[in-house]
């Protein structure tokens, strides 16, 4: 009888908020989007971990932080099949999968350079739209429709 070893690679949080399914390539965009950068909790990122379903994927855990809902969908942006699991007491009290916002604001830049949140202090304020598996994202501003991949 063949025996599989199994340890845990990034280690076990008490209370907190774990990213999973994050595309590896894009796990530092996350942290750009939820505003990790600064903060003093401890985080703990993982890259290229292996994954049955995705091949490679990424996973952020943070400890002693919980974000609402509108904060982790924007992720979905960037990580459609995005999952998010909620700590307390070492266990999973919560287990949820991004969902699509209908509308973003302040996180991606407008690809047209005569846009007037390229020039002006005015957050850009994007409609998402989904076709075919595509994300796309149209300026509230000047109307240029966008493809997800240009922003980030």
């Amino acid at each position: 009888m063949e025996h599989t070893r199994k340890e845990l690679i990034v280690s076990a949080l008490e209370n907190g908020t774990v990213l999973d399914h994050i595309p590896a390539e894009n796990v530092y965009k996350a942290l750009d989007i939820l505003g990790l950068k600064d903060i003093n909790s401890q985080i703990t990122i993982g890259i290229n971990l292996n994954s049955r379903m995705y091949g490679k994927k990424g996973i952020i855990k943070i400890a002693d932080r919980f974000f609402k809902d509108e904060e982790l969908n924007k992720l979905a942006l960037i990580a459609p099949k995005g999952t998010v699991n909620i700590i307390r007491d070492f266990h999973v009290v919560e287990k949820k999968k991004l969902e699509m916002p209908a509308e973003i604001e302040g996180i991606a830049r407008c690809m047209n350079p005569k846009c007037i949140t390229n020039h002006q202090p005015v957050p850009t304020r994007f409609s998402v739209s989904e076709e075919k598996g595509e994300i796309s994202l149209l300026c509230h501003y000047c109307e240029k429709k966008s493809d997800i991949k240009a922003l980030f």
